[in-house]
């Protein structure tokens, strides 16, 4: 892909998403860096989590100080799934699918080498420009001795200022002081515990033993992008009103929490994560990661289907994007449908891509459509996405044939509920999914949607209802299990 340059200037060859995660890993193998496989998205032996969510997630027991049998330089691209972030989905940045560059020092190098790696990979092998990339780094603890990270701001100023970008710095301490008075325009800015990794939040709430330690994000700059004043007045780089986007985060992992409050690990680590598809965006200068080499072509997939526009339809079209890349992904490592833990999620992104592309037109079994493309752009790279695309498709078939059986039934259901003009109470929910299959998510979308209201203690009502389903099935099932033995 190129860039339009200006009259008499170079050409700008814009690498595509493949490309950037190839250059990446280049970039690290050239630095004696280890490449490894990635990780399943369903942790193995992890019983506290049910997606691998970060990079850094399959790592951990590294990272806390196991040695790692490639060694104390490692990379990869690890697929992620944050089923949090659903609800999300729409807007121009957030995916429940998405993929994370990383790379580690255990033990080796730290903040000098992983900041100036980071910004090399940027400004010189992806060409984002030095003068739209803003950082924030670790405001320090005094109640806990730990220091603000002048070193880390040091390091970041002397690399803006070789190259011509003015550095200025502000102190912002909290998101919410931050959207009161905005960056002014300042390049680095301190946050307190927006900036700082623990398995258990800031340094205040960390358990005995933790580790932890303070780290920089990185984020790029979209003028072009009006503020969003509902996400604060002002806008700053912890800002969630569309013109910051978080492309990376490098954190320094060197203290760990004491009864006497922090003392330094006697192994400092570096634990590096950046979201490709937002670092894609960035390259081709686009607020928006649907627009991308990885995800674009799903969309104009959709569009064919529905005759849908993306122009007009642009939060449905992402919607069923993302959903069905994700579901893709999630049958590619043995994931299935179901009403617990991963297949519950799975089932979720699956039902509500249907739902949506239904209302723009998608006719029945349109998911056949829409697996191949996911195939083919990931075949390169991730090779089992296109060896399994039979069972793929069978395992999404199956459950689109399942749910459009009670689709209709349940939207009947759920209007009927509407037509009395009552509110609608948890056990009206409750009958929908138990009887219909329809995930409670779902129907509080659609009574939304369609502006029917909820009743205050609605959510309340449905979880008793299904505490008691789930201890009559308990004790059903020790019964069983009596009359077996007897």
């Amino acid at each position: 892909m190129f860039r339009e340059p200006a009259l008499g200037c170079d050409i700008i060859v814009v690498m595509d998403t493949h490309e950037i995660r190839a250059a990446y890993l280049d970039l690290m193998t050239a630095r004696e860096h280890v490449v490894i496989d990635r990780a399943p998205l369903v942790p193995f032996g992890d019983p506290t989590t049910l997606f691998t969510g970060s990079g850094m997630q399959p790592l951990l027991p590294y990272l806390l100080g196991a040695e790692h049998p490639a060694g104390v330089r490692l990379a990869d691209s690890q697929p992620c799934v944050r089923s949090q972030d659903i609800e999300e989905v729409g807007d121009n940045r957030h995916t429940t699918f998405f993929e994370m560059l990383g790379n580690w020092s255990l033990g080796d190098y730290f903040k000098r080498e992983q900041i100036a790696l980071f910004w090399h990979f940027l400004t010189e092998v992806v060409r984002l420009d030095p003068d739209r990339i803003y950082v924030s780094v670790f405001a320090g603890d005094p109640d806990h001795g730990i220091p603000r990270d002048d070193e880390s701001a040091d390091i970041w100023t002397a690399l803006f200022d070789a190259a011509g970008v003015s550095a200025d710095r502000i102190d912002l301490n909290t998101e919410e002081h931050g959207n009161n008075v905005g960056n002014q325009g300042a390049r680095i800015a301190f946050y307190g515990a927006e900036n700082w990794w623990s398995r258990s939040g800031g340094p205040n709430t960390m358990p005995l033993g933790d580790p932890g330690g303070p780290d920089t994000e990185v984020f790029y700059y979209f003028p072009q992008v009006e503020h969003d004043t509902s996400y604060g007045k002002y806008s700053h780089q912890n800002s969630d009103g569309g013109q910051y986007m978080e492309i990376g985060n490098s954190v320094f992992m060197q203290y760990r929490r004491t009864e006497d409050g922090f003392s330094d690990l006697p192994r400092r680590n570096v634990d590096y994560g950046g979201g490709l598809e937002r670092i894609a965006a960035a390259s081709i200068d686009s607020p928006d990661v649907f627009k991308i080499s990885v995800l674009w072509p799903i969309v104009e997939k959709v569009q064919e289907i529905t005759g849908a526009t993306y122009a007009e339809h642009t939060h449905a079209i992402r919607i069923i994007a993302d959903h069905i890349r994700g579901a893709v992904f999630l049958a590619v490592d043995g994931v299935v449908p179901g009403n617990k833990e991963q297949g519950y999620v799975m089932r979720r992104l699956i039902r509500r891509a249907i739902r949506v592309a239904t209302e723009l037109g998608a006719r029945k079994d349109f998911l056949g459509d829409l697996v191949p493309v996911v195939a083919e752009i990931y075949q390169g790279h991730y090779p089992e996405v296109a060896e399994r695309t039979e069972s793929v498709l069978a395992v999404l078939a199956k459950e689109e044939k399942a749910f459009r059986r009670t689709l209709d039934k349940g939207l009947r259901q759920l209007r009927a509920i509407g037509d009395t003009g009552s509110e609608v109470t948890g056990s009206d929910l409750f009958t929908l999914y138990d009887t219909y299959g329809f995930p409670i998510e779902l129907s509080v979308e659609e009574l939304r949607n369609i502006g029917m209201t909820l009743s205050p203690l609605w959510r309340e009502d449905f979880d008793r209802q299904l505490d008691e389903q789930r201890r009559r099935s308990q004790q059903g099932a020790r019964l069983g299990a009596r009359r077996r033995v007897s």
